[in-house]
């Protein structure tokens, strides 16, 4: 086990497969793939419901009904209901591109030509599919659908360009239609009966009568490329929507025969699916550019408007960066876009706007990428300023000036900073000061300058007088750094010279050379170290006050590309094209953990709380997080790896909920079962594994037992009770002149009297009493091994009548009390609630409460210790397996009560 586990990427919309939409209701869902997993949205506002597991084998087809997702990676089809793999389907021998929910079964058909049935009853049991067809050998299936009103039957396209339909009850091809002289590339049915659309790969849109076999009409895209999708309207406009190949979707109008908008530069990359809502004007795409967009139709042109959208990076991330304290990651990739993604809610994350680049782009008539600003290749930020002016600058990819940003309202600042304007070279480094007011920029001919970030004005530039043309390196500049206290200033050459500043006099202090040549450095502001990379792929880190090496680390095989130091500056973590991530402890200059990962590392970035590790990687559009276990419990970093071996992980998937194998402490809780006399009942089979199952109880009915005394004092009244103005009727009383009421007084004997009597019936009475319903049920429920009931009942009760009077006669054995066997049980019970993590935080209140009210007893008990000594023990084993998920707990319960799938 080593130091960082995986626990989940971000980022990720959806990718290059077609979307499914299905109706709930009132509710309409929309289930999408992202790589290996799938992830499901509600269309109100494609808010985030719930994601699949990490699969074997990138997702090529999906499908939904109710509960059910059925998803095929490979040759398999997995069913899942809700986000658990319920059956697998393995019939096919080629890989599965289509899946087709047709009533109560479900069809799927593989590149070679295969389509099996599958019955949708009974999926637990019937893992068998109960017919297959075979399409024949000149026959490639390029699109599946089923046409309205037609029973039993389907209509397939081919890449060879021929259409069939089939009847899949008698598994019999019933016609084939004229051929289209291009493949067929999709094919949708229509609101009119009879009439499909079919999409082809040389950009034409046939409207066709498949009872008639002829053709109604045929449209031709502008732009090249194939037709990859099509939709109808069915609200009542006449409306044909589709897709191509270059990002744009086509709006024609069927009455009219003609086009009737465009909506240009929809998405970035080719349409993969297109879906008119049914009796709404709305459509929805998505493609294979990492987002979801919604298209209402509602302004008197006709022309559609974006409604809403979800997105994420359409081309990998180059830099990223924790802020807020871990809540969100600043991202910038090579979509020109930076972005902001939130690590506990992701209906947060947002694109930075750049200004209103779609306006000016069609102002323009060019395209947005080319209004947008270049790929961020360097950033830096300081929280300390958000809401007083821009608290982020960027340097772009060949760009001579660097920009700012304000993140209190998300925009790019007014501001731009134009360093040396004699003499404009690239910016290539940059670095915002301590106190949020400055940011000192490098650039590639060497020249170092400082900006004032409020007015966005020079305030001055570091210049070496030993350096030709009067710059600050002779070559370009790859790092600066300030420190805490903005006394120094330190910035990193490519030809290997390091140069300490006056931060404020701007004069030259100190220099050094290392016989390598540098590509990035990382400095630590609390300790004052200086990690450098150089193209010997040996990590120096320096004390800038010693001016000294004070740490050198190998053991990277190729191209060193990101440095990061923890908060507490105790670990410095390295990745390399050789696909492996580092960490290596200062203090003992040694390495303490290694990861090889799948895919290589670009950028990584520990949060601030050393909880979440967040890296990029090459040819990944998402950011992917791991997890620390570090507070485990371990007593030393040994425990967790001892940095000799390279530990293999995977990379996360999209969620964090996936398939569990049981771990060590699992078995520690059986044997602790079997060792005792007591009888652990069975979990739950509705038990999420690796999780506790909460109570889903108010806070004020288990947060404050403990506190229930404090309380009724608290709320006791102030005031004593009030003398009644008239005594009541049933009183006997005195006559007097006074006219005050006195009440006749009763002989002192026979009130005594009177009260022994009662006493005496009281005993009586206890003795003759029945067991009161708590204690019934405790005892029946332990005999039947099933304490539901009892959990139910004290969840409505007063708990106070746990209390047992105890005495003092401490000599009186454990069989002659009969409160005390009372007392075993209710440990007995918690033993069995706590293995079973079932109401967990009700249970834990309940534990608190109960060894308050019995410590001392059971302190005073043998039998009663040792029963107690069990609770700690399978408390701490079952504890154990949920705290690797510890970190995690807040997504979770966020996840599972929003979820409304």
């Amino acid at each position: 086990m080593g130091i960082f586990e995986p626990y989940r990427a971000i980022g990720y919309i959806t990718s290059g497969v077609p979307f499914s939409v299905q109706k709930l209701g009132t509710e309409t869902f929309v289930t999408v793939s992202v790589g290996k997993s799938w992830q499901i949205y509600d269309c109100a506002k494609l808010n985030f419901v719930i994601a699949g597991p990490l699969l074997p084998k990138k997702i090529r087809a999906l499908a939904s009904y109710r509960d059910y997702t059925f998803a095929a990676y490979g040759a398999d089809i997995g069913v899942f209901r809700r986000a658990h793999q319920v059956a697998t389907w393995s019939r096919h021998e080629a890989k599965v591109n289509f899946l087709l929910l047709f009533g109560e079964h479900i069809l799927s058909v593989d590149v070679a030509g295969n389509l099996f049935i599958w019955a949708f009853k009974g999926i637990e049991q019937n893992l068998a599919p109960v017919g297959h067809i075979m399409l024949g050998d000149r026959f490639t299936p390029s699109c599946i659908m089923h046409p309205d009103t037609y029973l039993n039957k389907i209509i397939l396209g081919s890449q060879e360009g021929s259409l069939q339909l089939w009847n899949i009850s008698t598994k019999k091809k019933l016609y084939e239609f004229k051929e289209w002289n291009s493949s067929i590339a999709c094919c949708v049915s229509s609101p009119a009966l009879d009439v499909v659309g079919v999409g082809c790969a040389d950009g034409k849109i046939h409207v066709h009568n498949i009872r008639c076999d002829k053709r109604i009409v045929t449209f031709t895209n502008s732009t090249r490329g194939s037709v990859t999708a099509l939709s109808f309207s069915t609200d009542g406009q006449p409306l044909l929507a589709s897709g191509g190949s270059s990002g744009v979707i086509s709006i024609w109008n069927l009455e009219k025969r003609r086009l009737q908008s465009i909506i240009k530069e929809a998405h970035y990359g080719s349409i993969i699916s297109l879906h008119f809502f049914a009796n709404e004007p709305v459509l929805m795409s998505s493609a294979a550019d990492n987002s979801i967009k919604m298209w209402i139709f509602d302004t008197t042109d006709g022309d559609p408007r974006l409604l809403r959208f979800r997105s994420g990076h359409c081309a990998p991330p180059l830099c990223i960066r924790f802020y807020a304290n871990g809540r969100h990651i600043l991202s910038a990739g090579k979509d020109r876009a930076f972005r902001l993604f939130s690590t506990v809610q992701d209906r947060q994350s947002r694109e930075l706007s750049q200004g209103h680049v779609s306006k000016r782009a069609k102002k323009l008539g060019v395209k947005e990428e080319e209004i947008k600003l270049k790929p961020v290749i360097a950033f830096d930020c300081a929280e300390i300023r958000e809401r007083d002016w821009c608290n982020v600058v960027t340097c772009h990819m060949d760009t001579a000036q660097a920009y700012v940003w304000r993140l209190q309202n998300f925009v790019v600042g007014d501001h731009i900073l134009r360093p040396c304007p004699q003499n404009p070279t690239s910016v290539k480094a940059c670095a915002i000061s301590a106190c949020g007011n400055f940011a000192v920029l490098g650039t590639a001919g060497g020249w170092i300058e400082r900006f004032n970030l409020q007015s966005g004005i020079s305030r001055g530039s570091y210049i070496d007088m030993s350096e030709k043309g009067s710059c600050a390196h002779c070559g370009e500049v790859v790092g600066v750094a300030c420190d805490s206290t903005n006394t120094l200033m330190i910035s990193a050459g490519y030809h290997g010279d390091i140069k300490v500043w006056d931060f404020k006099g701007l004069a030259l202090k100190s220099k050094w050379e290392i016989s390598s040549t540098l590509f990035k450095i990382v400095y630590h502001r609390s300790n004052g170290l200086l990690a450098t990379v150089a193209d010997d792929l040996v990590i120096r880190v320096f004390d800038v006050i010693a001016l000294k090496v004070v740490r050198e680390f190998e053991g990277h095989m190729d191209r060193i590309t990101d440095l990061c130091f923890s908060e507490d500056g105790k670990w410095l973590l390295s990745s390399s094209m050789d696909a492996s991530l580092r960490i290596w402890d200062v203090i003992l200059a040694r390495q303490i953990d290694a990861l090889h990962v799948d895919v290589s590392i670009t950028a990584l970035s520990l949060s601030p709380n050393m909880d979440f590790l967040a890296t990029t990687h090459v040819d990944q559009n998402g950011i992917y997080l791991a997890n620390s276990v570090m507070f485990s419990g371990a007593s030393s970093i040994d425990a967790f790896a001892s940095g000799k071996e390279v530990v293999n992980v995977k990379l996360p998937s999209m969620s964090s909920m996936e398939d569990s194998q049981p771990l060590d402490a699992d078995e520690a809780v059986i044997n602790l079962s079997q060792n005792t006399n007591t009888s652990i009942g069975l979990l739950s089979h509705l038990q999420i594994p690796d999780l506790v199952t909460l109570s889903l109880l108010p806070k004020s009915q288990w947060q404050s037992l403990i506190n229930l005394d404090i309380i009724k004092v608290r709320n006791k009244p102030i005031e004593p009770p009030k003398k009644p103005e008239k005594a009541p009727f049933f009183l006997p009383s005195l006559p007097n002149l006074s006219g005050n009421i006195l009440f006749q007084p009763s002989n002192p004997a026979d009130e005594e009297r009177d009260i022994k009597a009662d006493e005496k019936e009281i005993n009586k009475r206890k003795s003759e009493l029945p067991p009161s319903q708590f204690l019934q049920l405790l005892h029946s429920c332990s005999k039947m091994n099933n304490f539901t009931t009892f959990t139910e009942y004290i969840k409505d009760m007063e708990l106070r009548m746990l209390q047992i009077i105890d005495d003092d006669d401490d000599q009186q054995e454990f069989d002659e009390r009969p409160e005390l066997f009372s007392i075993e049980l209710l440990l007995d019970y918690l033993i069995n609630e706590v293995y079973c993590r079932n109401n967990f935080e009700f249970i834990q209140a309940v534990i608190r409460l109960f060894l308050k009210i019995h410590g001392e007893t059971i302190r005073q008990q043998s039998v009663l210790q040792g029963k107690l000594r069990k609770l700690l023990e399978i408390q701490s084993a079952v504890w154990q397996r949920v705290d690797k998920l510890f970190q995690s707990a807040r997504c979770m319960i966020t996840f599972l009560s929003n979820s409304q799938f």
